[in-house]
């Protein structure tokens, strides 16, 4: 007998999870719902990651909720004021009360006879184990493995006699001032991380394998906030979003349409932050074409600005090995280090890690598609929330959790129990993220696959797929079937008999 039961329980108290429970309330206040998350506070991604800079690497109006305007003055803003924003707007809406802390989901079995799902968590500090009953489970924990990141196992890493630490897990007690330090890695993190880490230290190095494109934005949005000044606080926030929404589209079909004329705008634009070409050309200067993997964004340039003052360098090479005092580079340079950051990337980990069965057959979501990167094809009552790689998270989540709203209410109203995602044929597909990124390409294995159509689409494009999405057709690839129905079939079959 479980020992809780609703209609919809989600997954995780981050962003999905905090916007998919506030849909669900406003557009569905007759349903029931509960909130787990793993962690002992809100927040997701944004509690995880302490490191120092922590910050979004896209506007905050764009990652904020588009139903509770963001009022500070900063676009780009830092892990901890978005923090305290999730806890305020889940503690506003009532969502804080329906979440419960340090509750990890294990597994989750469908039932087609109760046309339910028995969910399995272990909670509190002695792991105790309970189960929930629920019409519908949401999975809001993200795409990646919170408890375990990458490791690409560098030799040698016993012998380094300095402080060797990952961003995922900061020691809160590191102090790096005056400090050489090493930060291996060119991605989003080691940008933060570098000038954020140079204020304090004697040096800061940051050595990367390949380069990354970088673009300067300024921290405050001049525009935006004479817009919000302009207007009342939601209509505001909705507007400089848009504005937002529009630029960052642009930006990124500028680059796929027309990349060798944006990679030489890039250029020109670290030439002018650095001031110096040649650095550019041997630093900033990526083999592939803008957005093959993610842009970078640096905050007011402030990594160009610490490379222009010296109190950071990059160096690109690769490793031969960790030293006892710091990193060997293959040209048998040494960087010498008292800290080493291992800023290496993500492991991928699709709903929270926990296993999911249909029946006692276990699912293999890389053996599925995805119907509108939202349900898993023949998993009934099952949905996922992933954000683009090109925009802000938010702007695909919400839209995700819109969707689910629309179908969960169907269900309602049909006399239907169960939706199930049906995929007919084998049709030629990719992994569900089409991108060049590391920990993407790593986890390509682990992935849905996505077709070139709807409703087996996601496009990298929000006015496509926001297009698409809105007004999808909810009998196009979904099979709507009542238990009751099915029970009543096998038994005049057996009677029959």
């Amino acid at each position: 007998m479980a020992d809780h039961r609703v209609d919809v329980l989600i997954v995780g108290a981050g962003l999905s999870g905090i916007g998919t429970a506030y849909r669900i309330q406003e557009r569905l206040p007759h349903l029931s719902y509960a909130v787990v998350e793993a962690r002992e506070a809100i927040g997701g991604t944004w509690d995880l990651f302490r490191y120092p800079g922590v910050r979004s690497d896209s506007d905050i109006f764009t990652l904020a909720f588009p139903f509770r305007p963001w009022r500070g003055p900063d676009s780009i803003v830092e892990g901890g004021d978005i923090r305290d924003y999730l806890e305020d707007t889940a503690r506003e809406t009532g969502i804080l009360d329906r979440t419960r802390f340090s509750t990890k989901v294990v597994s989750a079995d469908w039932s087609s006879q109760d046309a339910r799902w028995t969910v399995r968590v272990v909670t509190g500090p002695d792991a105790r184990e309970e189960t929930y009953e629920a019409r519908w489970v949401s999975f809001c924990s993200g795409y990646y493995d919170y408890e375990r990141p990458y490791d690409p196992a560098f030799a040698g890493v016993e012998d380094f006699q300095g402080a060797l630490v990952h961003p995922q897990f900061w020691p809160g007690d590191l102090d790096c001032t005056g400090k050489r330090v090493v930060v291996i890695g060119s991605g989003a993190t080691a940008i933060t991380l570098v000038p954020a880490l140079a204020r304090d230290a004697a040096h800061v190095t940051m050595l990367q394998r390949t380069p990354s494109y970088v673009l300067a934005q300024p921290k405050t949005d001049v525009v935006g906030n004479a817009i919000r000044k302009a207007l009342p606080p939601r209509a505001g926030h909705l507007t400089v979003r848009a504005k937002n929404t529009a630029l960052q589209w642009g930006l990124y079909q500028a680059c796929r349409r027309l990349p060798t004329q944006m990679a030489s705008l890039l250029r020109k634009g670290a030439v002018a932050a650095v001031g110096s070409e040649a650095v550019v050309d041997e630093h900033f200067a990526p083999p592939y074409a803008p957005w093959d993997q993610r842009l970078c964004i640096s905050p007011g340039g402030d990594l160009f600005q610490a490379v222009r003052d010296g109190s950071a360098s990059v160096v690109t090479a690769h490793i031969d090995r960790f030293v006892e005092n710091g990193v060997r580079l293959t040209d048998g340079r040494i960087l010498e280090a008292d800290v080493v950051v291992t800023a290496t990337g993500l492991s991928l980990q699709l709903l929270g890690g926990a296993t999911v069965s249909v029946d006692g057959a276990a699912v293999d979501p890389a053996q599925t598609y995805a119907y509108r990167a939202t349900m898993l094809s023949g998993v009934p009552n099952l949905s996922f929330c992933i954000g683009y790689v090109n925009l802000s998270w938010t702007m695909r989540s919400d839209m995700t959790a819109r969707l689910l709203c629309r179908i969960l209410d169907r269900l309602d109203r049909s006399g239907a129990d169960t939706v199930t995602p049906v995929m007919d044929g084998s049709p030629e597909s990719r992994p569900l993220f089409d991108m060049d990124s590391g920990y993407i390409r790593r986890g390509e294995h682990l992935q849905p696959r996505a077709v070139a159509s709807y409703p087996w689409a996601m496009k990298q494009n929000v006015v496509v797929d926001a297009w698409s999405t809105n007004r999808a057709n909810l009998d196009d690839g979904l099979r709507w079937t009542s238990s009751r129905a099915r029970r009543a079939s096998g038994a005049q079959t057996g009677a029959t008999a």
